[in-house]
Formats: structure tokens, sequence, C-alpha cells
């Protein structure tokens, strides 16, 4: 089906369908060609995406796709009333072994040279709003609850937690606005190309290649990709992330040093508690049941482990070399009387 996708729209002829964790993806004359739906993306987000995608290739980076236009010139087809872009890179294979910090700060720095104006994915600037706006929905929901007895566990559990990440949602935003006033950004903290939630996987291993996929992209500040991967590390194993912390910083730091303000608002996305505020809107989201018992036990470690977080917190700044000293980087004072 797919491989008469390619034939057809796009006149190339492929010799076998590899799946590639989320991609679908085509194997032929070198090349591995990827089919994606735009997911809710219209012809201008595509186009923004291309433009990137090219300055980044220009730059050197091998491992972004290409957009292939159809045979009418279009980077969205239309086959058997779906929407598809296909995107296509050289087979390339990657060397197991990568320096994850090192290679996205190269990405960052890339990112920087953009030589237009990002208007579609651009995030520059609209954190606050954006957390205000999570946090108004949020309370909305919560208040509803109040008076009636919660309906499950879940319910009962969100009631009880929710003031506490409200209180930590506004020392994440406080901590970003003091940012925003004491502290200059650098050139280094220009807006570059980030990804919407970057993590040890995004770029692969997806069969040993390396894809950068162009969907995954917003423009925004450096720090969002460092929080993320960071939150990520923490969640996934909070016992042994102390020396992974460590190595991947000092590896992204002999490329690219960070700012005070980088520091800072790295610190404050990690402050936001983005974990609580994902588990909670997916289960307001989601009609099936068994996803509302996974998210239902999902919430209920958050909740448990909510002191290991505070600990994370507090020990974030030392563990990850940050020259504390140097550069004046305030604490959350009440982490440390706890």
């Amino acid at each position: 089906m797919l491989q008469k996708l390619l034939e057809n729209q796009y006149g190339i002829t492929v010799e076998e369908y590899v799946k590639l964790d989320v991609f679908d993806a085509l194997r032929g004359n070198g090349w591995l060609y990827l089919v994606s739906k735009p997911g809710g993306k219209e012809e201008e987000d595509i186009t923004e995406l291309e433009k990137i995608a090219e300055h980044l290739r220009n730059y050197g980076d091998q491992n972004v796709p290409i957009f292939l236009p159809s045979k009418e010139g279009q980077l969205i087809t239309t086959w058997e009333q779906n929407q598809y872009c296909v995107l296509a890179n050289r087979q390339l294979e990657e060397p197991r072994k990568i320096k994850l910090g090192r290679k996205l700060a190269r990405f960052h720095e890339r990112g920087r040279r953009v030589p237009f104006q990002i208007e579609r994915s651009n995030r520059v600037g609209q954190w606050k709003s954006l957390w205000e706006k999570r946090l108004e929905q949020m309370e909305k929901v919560w208040n509803g609850l109040l008076f009636q007895s919660p309906e499950d566990e879940f319910e009962r559990l969100f009631i009880d937690s929710f003031p506490y990440y409200l209180g930590l949602t506004e020392n994440a935003i406080q901590y970003l606005v003091d940012t925003e006033i004491d502290d200059e950004p650098l050139d280094t903290d220009s807006g570059t190309v980030c990804h919407e939630r970057f993590t040890s996987k995004t770029w692969g291993p997806y069969n040993q290649y390396m894809i950068k996929n162009p969907f995954d992209w917003v423009f925004d500040h450096r720090s969002r990709d460092l929080a993320e991967w960071t939150r990520e590390r923490y969640f996934r194993n909070s016992q042994t992330y102390q020396v992974d912390l460590k190595n991947f910083y000092e590896e992204y730091q002999s490329i690219a040093p960070l700012s005070s303000f980088s520091w800072r608002l790295l610190y404050a996305r990690l402050v936001f508690p983005l974990h609580y505020f994902e588990c909670v809107e997916d289960y307001y989201i989601t009609r099936s049941e068994q996803d509302k018992k996974v998210l239902e036990e999902k919430l209920s470690k958050i909740l448990r482990h909510s002191s290991d977080y505070e600990r994370f917190l507090a020990e974030f700044y030392p563990l990850s070399g940050a020259p504390l000293k140097q550069l004046h980087l305030p604490p959350l004072d009440w982490l440390y009387t706890m």
C-alpha cells in the first residue's frame, strides 16, 4: 500500500518495507523513506519545518531528513483518503555509542543560526502564559469536583494532591518571572530548534538509524530540551540517574556552555510539574478504561514519590555541575528547610 503511494505520488520505486518504531519506512536505492501523517499540521507548518530542515542539513546535519514534494509539488499528499508526508534520509548506519549531550549541543548551535523568522512553531517566551493556562484549566476541573464525592480512586487522589501541585506550579512561574526580571540573556540564549519532549530515545535507536524527525520540533530556548531530557532520565530510574546527569551536562557544555539565564530557565521548567499535569490531563481525555487504570497507577506513583522529586530538585544544580557560586544561581529555599 505504501509502496504504491510512493510510486504513484512520488515516482519512487522501493525495495522493502521496514517498521522503525513510530515510523513506517521503506528502503530503496540507498535511501530510507519515512511515511508520516501530518498529524493536524497544515501546509504552512510543514513548509516552515521543511525550511528549518534544509537549514540544518546545509549546516552539516546528515541525520535530518529531506521533505519530498509529490509529483504535484505538494509537501502534503492525499492518498486513499488519507494525508501523508514523505521524508527521505540517506541510509547512514549510526555508531552504537554516541555522546548525546554533545550531539544535542551541536544541534542547538545549528538551530540557533536559522536565518529567517519562525512563526508557526515558535514557543520562545511563552512558557509563563502556557503554564498559567494549564493551571487555570486544571483548577477549574478541581473546583468542580470539590463538592461532590469522588467517582473513583483517581479523582480522590487528584482532589487531595492538586493544592500541592498548584503551589509547585506557582513556584515554577515565580522562578521563571524572577529570571526574566533579574537576569540578562546572552547571545547563546536566542531561540533554537528544540523538541516537544526531548528524551534519550527521541532520535532513535531506530534499528541503528538516527533520525531527527521534524514533526517533533518546536522553536524555543535550548533549556526546554535539557529539562525534558533530565525529567525523563530521572523518572526512568530515580535511583541511578546521577552519573548520567553529570556526564550529559559535561558533554553538552563541552560544546555550548550554559549561561546563568539558561540554567535558571532549565530549573524553572524542572520545578514545573509537567509529569503531574500530563497524567491528569491524559486521564480526563481518554475513553479507554484500561488507560485510565494505567494512569491511576501512574498518579499514585507520582504522589508516593513526591518527596523524592523534591530531593531531586534540591540536588539538581550541584549534581549537574552548575557553577552555583560563579553564576549566583538562586536556590528554592523551601526545598532546603524540609
